[in-house]
């Protein structure tokens, strides 16, 4: 259980912030702006233990936004193929224990969009410079789909594709901005999803890139 502080996470948005953007997935609009002190510095102490890398994907390319990850285990790609593991491939060691920040925050967004008693055991942590984009795929990966996805968006802007459940069905485009929280699960749980590229611009957090949290539970 994820207990929360003494007025940790109090002054979180009003639900008449959310965006209803299927069945069982909404967007949150802000939920987690304020906090960019709190988020730099963890980002920073997880980069500090496992570096943002370009994994490779089965097919031999390289992924064009850079990746760590934190939490119990941690979502890996390379020639075998995708899937979770508890060490980090390149050193060997544990994955950065998940901040406490990045926890709360996910358990609180999913309780707002209709998902109690989230507890992610992984997070990834994407790095995209300008012109990184991520195609179109499902979140698979999982042990069972029961638990939500968390997607928290840092810096600069940008275009979240919202796909059906084929990889046919042509998506929705949606600005994300800083702070902006997306969860979805349910009958929304394997939609495609994407990220276009990321266009040029400034952003006091990040500077000339985006920082994206996606939370799981992936056991």
């Amino acid at each position: 259980m994820i207990a929360s502080g003494p007025g940790l996470f109090d002054d979180l948005p009003p639900s008449a912030d959310r965006v209803d953007i299927g069945a069982q997935a909404c967007l949150l609009r802000g939920f987690a702006g304020g906090r960019d002190t709190a988020f730099r510095r963890a980002i920073d102490a997880v980069a500090g233990q496992a570096d943002f890398r370009n994994m490779q994907t089965p097919g031999g390319g390289r992924m064009s936004a850079a990746m760590t990850s934190c939490g119990g285990y941690g979502w890996v790609t390379d020639r075998r193929g995708y899937r979770y593991a508890a060490a980090d491939p390149e050193s060997g060691a544990p994955w950065p224990a998940m901040p406490r920040l990045f926890a709360m925050l996910a358990a609180k967004a999913a309780s707002h969009a209709g998902f109690d008693a989230f507890e992610p055991d992984a997070c990834l942590v994407n790095r995209y410079a300008v012109g990184a984009r991520m195609g179109l795929h499902q979140d698979k990966d999982e042990a069972d789909y029961d638990h939500p996805i968390v997607s928290v968006s840092l810096g600069l802007p940008a275009v979240f594709l919202w796909g059906g459940l084929r990889r046919a069905d042509k998506p929705e485009r949606l600005l994300l901005e800083h702070g902006d929280v997306l969860v979805w699960g349910g009958a929304d749980r394997l939609r495609y999803h994407g990220i276009a590229p990321v266009k040029a611009g400034f952003h006091p957090f990040a500077g000339e890139q985006r920082i994206n949290l996606t939370l799981r539970r992936s056991q």
